[in-house]
């Protein structure tokens, strides 16, 4: 008989993901059959998989991670309903992989969430006959009293898998216990059998102060407290852009410290209002060495020594943004290295045509930031594909040479006009500093990745590190991180 485990939460960005990671990876080293499961995700982080049909489709990078930590083959039935934000009050909506329409959120659930629900099931079925666990992970609250009744990801999943339900508490934002105790006060009742208990997350310092309150949030409740989770990252992929700096604020990311040292190099990103994709940067920033800076539109550029412009869900206004703010003119007068990353890419062009497709803002053409020769057209039509590319580096991949594999996601087409370097494929162009392209993931490869950086120092005269990154495994640091601090005991799993 399937077993199905629910990770839901009190609030978002509270440890979820991180939870089903790590008992995937737990229960694969137990060779247990499990596979990761959410009914309905909200991001513009996404990943190429296939589905059901056979076709490529578009699932959210949490289940996508999950899998891997699960150590199963991805699909679409790991997240059969993907909604994409894309500003206005609108998302994009996927269903099994396949982008549908575009659409309000009164729409969606007027117009499409009982069709998003019996996708939600088709899909849990046929997970539930191909695995033996199922590892389901909520969204948000379970408690969100005034979506009870149209809460796909948790009051319907609970319900139509008759999950075992684990509630994740952040106590580094202060007020855990009472969460906690609203939680599961507000939750629907016919629910509350089905907690088989509470994770606290994020937690720092002397565990035994914690003993007073768990003893009355378990006499209160009757919901015991089955781990305690340290607070460490283990350093899987963002899911959405909660994890990101406010859009007027900068802040440095890197391997080891906040505050970037005179030996380090500082690749800046625009924060890009509708900004997507952005785990394309989390390989850099694991490098010894190596700082990813957030940067406000308006901000200076002249201290970095690269830029990369990330994807975003509507290039054509966030290109509008970005020249308003300033960003254009000080990207032309940037002299290092520059990569733009498909929805980059395209504004790094010279003009994108039929404009109005993408953006709210109705014009036929609207002129890029003019530093490569292409044009980009955009159609109804959205490219989804997984792909394997022959890398034969110029410009900030110069020296590179070899496979590299990735994934597109998008609805332009490109043209590139002259005989310039084409380095990763016909619709990719590269100058002596500059790369556009279309590949996400592409430093995710160590012969990119390697390149670029070594780029960058070639670029400042600096030498690279002489040590690279060392073998790390997020999922194997998700499962440890569970490990010894969760009572497994209490969800009657297998294995």
């Amino acid at each position: 008989m399937n077993k199905t485990v629910l990770v839901a939460g009190t609030a978002s960005h509270v440890g979820k993901s991180t939870i089903v990671a790590g008992l995937c990876r737990l229960l694969a080293r137990r060779n247990v059959s499990v596979a990761p499961f959410k009914a309905q995700n909200m991001s513009n982080n996404a990943r190429v998989t296939l589905s059901p049909d056979g076709s490529w489709g578009e699932i959210g990078v949490s289940q996508y991670v999950q899998a891997q930590a699960a150590m199963v083959p991805p699909s679409t039935d790991l997240n059969p309903v993907l909604l994409k934000p894309r500003g206005n009050e609108e998302s994009q909506l996927v269903i099994h992989g396949e982008a549908r329409t575009h659409l309000s959120a009164g729409r969606y659930y007027e117009d499409h969430w009982e069709k998003a629900r019996q996708a939600a099931i088709e899909s849990y079925q046929r997970l539930a006959n191909a695995y033996d666990v199922i590892i389901a992970e909520g969204a948000g609250s379970i408690a969100e009293i005034n979506l009870h009744e149209r809460d796909l990801a948790n009051v319907e999943t609970a319900e139509f898998t008759d999950a075992r339900i684990v509630i994740a508490v952040d106590i580094e934002r202060g007020g855990a216990f009472a969460s906690l105790y609203g939680t599961i006060e507000l939750m629907p009742e016919r629910l509350r059998d089905q907690v088989a208990g509470a994770v606290i997350t994020k937690f720092r310092g002397d565990e035994s102060l914690l003993d007073p309150g768990i003893k009355e949030i378990e006499s209160r409740t009757g919901v015991p407290i089955v781990g305690i989770l340290p607070y460490e990252d283990p350093g899987l992929p963002a899911e959405d852009s909660v994890s990101l700096p406010p859009e007027d604020t900068k802040a440095v990311v890197g391997d080891e410290d906040e505050i970037p040292d005179s030996d380090s190099v500082i690749i800046g990103v625009p924060r890009l209002p509708r900004i997507s994709n952005f785990t394309d940067l989390e390989p850099l920033s694991r490098v010894p060495g190596v700082r990813i800076a957030y940067l406000p539109l308006d901000a200076r550029i002249d201290g970095c020594d690269a830029i990369v412009i990330p994807g975003s869900k509507n290039t054509v206004d966030d290109l509008l943004v970005a020249k308003k703010a300033g960003f254009g003119e000080a990207l032309r007068d940037f002299q290092g290295p520059v990569v733009g990353l498909c929805g980059g890419y395209q504004m790094l062009g010279e003009r994108i045509t039929n404009a109005a497709i993408e953006g709210t803002t109705q014009r036929d053409a609207v002129d890029g930031f003019g530093l490569l020769p292409v044009d980009t057209r955009f159609s109804t039509d959205k490219h989804v594909e997984c792909v394997s590319l022959r890398l034969e580096g110029s410009g900030p991949l110069a020296g590179a040479s070899g496979i590299v594999t990735g994934y597109e996601i998008h609805m332009g087409r490109t043209t590139v006009k002259g005989s310039l370097d084409r380095p990763l494929g016909k619709s990719s162009c590269a100058t002596d500093w500059i790369l556009g392209t279309y590949l996400h993931g592409l430093f995710e490869n160590a012969i990119a990745r390697t390149a670029f950086v070594e780029a960058i120092h070639r670029y400042i005269g600096s030498e690279p590190p002489t040590e690279w990154q060392t073998a790390h495994s997020p999922h194997d640091a998700a499962a440890d991180l569970l490990k010894g601090n969760l009572d497994l005991s209490y969800l009657d799993l297998p294995g």
